[in-house]
This record gives structure tokens, sequence and C-alpha cells, in this order.
């Protein structure tokens, strides 16, 4: 362990120690969660949506009786960790964070009831020791978008079945993309293809991406999972459309804004349940008592228009099996 992160992990010990002991009379009016995310807030708008509707389902209304501190890192991994240590000195009574947030503190967190929402396998990245009992004080909900992953370049694939490179965009500091790249080659050597791997973590690298996929062979575009493509989905959306690539993501507002199709778990139900789970606790609810959830709800959105504007004839079968389509 490097100097810079044990100084960093002993200073989350400090704040975390001293919150019991400052926090008492706030809590007892109204408690603080901290809300930290690596995206940010105009893509996730639905999210927050979501996590409140959660909230409320427990009795619990922002601005009445809970109070939300929101932090996002705008896709910069690297700023979570400050933005963590700064939430656990606002003496807050659950965090509510996704991936990077969860593992930047978890090491040094040991008191304050923790609230993930992953898309990753939460026992394989080490947030939980078992989704059934999850011990110490972290739960939350896993999406299934990394187990629907090789099933976007399988759909990929049949809406374009003369491709012979499909590209997978990623971003190169998400903690889970070892694991993601690894199932994704496995399908791509199942169904035939050749995957070339993406890189993107600012707004201009998107740009030079698209710009070049022609170039460089590629027949169709599977984004991967990642809270800084998420926060930018209406974004790419409209980028695969200027650029005329048949492209799959994860979310809705990527099909509406021009992308071709989506799969993929229900990030925003994710967020309702992580809101329940943030309420239950804030009653008195512990964490190693409350099992990781699932959020097992996945839908298939295709944008037909789209479709026909790249000359591409979506099979009666696929529609078929199609959850909405938009013409």
């Amino acid at each position: 362990m490097s100097l810079q992160r044990r100084e960093f992990i002993a200073a989350l010990g400090c704040a975390a120690a001293a919150w019991p002991l400052s926090a008492g009379a706030q809590q007892a009016t109204m408690p603080l969660v901290a809300f930290l995310n690596s995206g940010s807030p105009d893509g996730y708008a639905p999210m927050v949506a979501a996590f409140r509707q959660g909230l409320k389902e427990t009795g619990y209304v922002e601005g009445q009786n809970v109070a939300v501190e929101y932090r996002w890192a705008g896709g910069q991994y690297d700023r979570v960790p400050a933005m963590a240590l700064e939430l656990v000195g606002r003496q807050v009574a659950v965090i509510v964070a996704n991936t990077p947030g969860v593992l930047a503190i978890k090491a040094a967190i040991t008191t304050i009831p923790i609230v993930f929402t992953t898309a990753s396998d939460p026992v394989q990245t080490g947030l939980v020791a078992s989704l059934s009992r999850p011990g110490g004080n972290v739960t939350g909900v896993t999406q299934l978008h990394v187990e629907v992953a090789p099933k976007q370049l399988e759909l990929a694939h049949e809406l374009v079945p003369t491709a012979k490179i499909i590209g997978m965009l990623v971003n190169a500091t998400n903690p889970s993309i070892e694991v993601l790249s690894r199932d994704q080659q496995v399908a791509a050597r199942t169904i035939g293809v050749q995957l070339h791997v993406l890189r993107a973590t600012t707004e201009t690298d998107l740009e030079t991406v698209f710009a070049t996929l022609v170039q460089q062979g590629l027949a169709a575009l599977v984004i991967s999972t990642d809270a800084f493509f998420v926060s930018r989905a209406e974004r790419l959306g409209a980028l695969a459309l200027r650029n005329a690539v048949p492209t799959i993501f994860q979310d809705r507002p990527f099909v509406a804004a021009g992308g071709l199709m989506s799969y993929g778990s229900s990030t925003p139900d994710s967020y309702r349940l992580a809101g329940i789970y943030t309420g239950r606790i804030l009653k008195g609810d512990k964490p190693a008592e409350l099992p990781v959830q699932r959020a097992t709800k996945v839908e298939l959105i295709i944008n037909l228009k789209t479709a026909k504007a790249l000359g591409i004839t979506v099979p009666l079968t696929l529609l078929g099996r199609a959850d909405e389509v938009i013409e």
C-alpha cells in the first residue's frame, strides 16, 4: 500500500471515528444521507428521481424528514476519494455510492452504513462477502449490465450479420473493465467476430472514437456500462446517429436520442431499490442483515427510425422480442 493511500485511509478513519460523537443532535431531527456518484447530475436525473421514490416508499421525503448531500465526479474517477472524505466529514447517517465510491471508502469506513449500486459482481469486486449475507456495514443493489453485456454483442451481430469486426467502447479507468472485456472477448469468439476495444475518458475522446470508427472498418459498436457513458447517453445516441454507426448501449435515453438499440437492466429501478434500503437503514435495519438485491428487469428497446436511416432491416423475430420500438 502506497504512503498516499495509507494517509487517505487514515484520514477517512479519523473522520468516521469522529462522526458518532458530533452527529447526535442533527441525526435526531433530520438524518443526512450522502449520495456519491462518479457520473454527472444531468445524465443521472432519472436515477436520482428513482432514489427519491425509494426513500418515499419507506416514509422519507427529501427536505421534509431527510436531507441528502449530492456529490458528482463527472466521470473523473480520481476525484472520488477526496469527495468521499469530504462527505464523511459532513456527519452522515448513510452513504449511497456506486462502485468507485464504495471502493474508495470501504477499507476505512466500518461504522457508517453504506448502500451501493453497481453493475459489477459485488462479491468479485470485494464490496460484500456474499449476496445473501453481506456482513459488515455494506449492502446494496446490483444491476445486470455486466451479465447482459455478451448479449448486447450478440444483438449487434444479429442486426449487422455481415459484421466481421465490432467495436467495444470502454472507459479505461473503470475498475470493472478487465472482467467486462474478458467476457466480451469470449462472446465475440463464440459468434465468430473480432472485437476491437476503443477507449474514451473525455468528451473529446468520444468525438474522436465516432469519427474514426468507419476508418477502422468497424461495422457496429457496443458501449460498455460505465457512469461516464450513462451520464452522456443522449450525447452518445446523437453521435451514433450523426456518424451512421449501428450502436447498442444499456439505457433508453441513448435510443431516444438516436441510438439504434439498448439492452440492459433498468438502472432507475436499481436506484429505487437503493432508496428503499436507505430508508430501511434510517429506520434501524442493519446493512449486514439486508441481502444484496438484483434489479432483474431487463429491457430491449429498438429505434426503428434509426434502423431505416442506417439501411438496416430489423428481423421480425427481434422486433417481437422488443419491450419498446421507437418509430
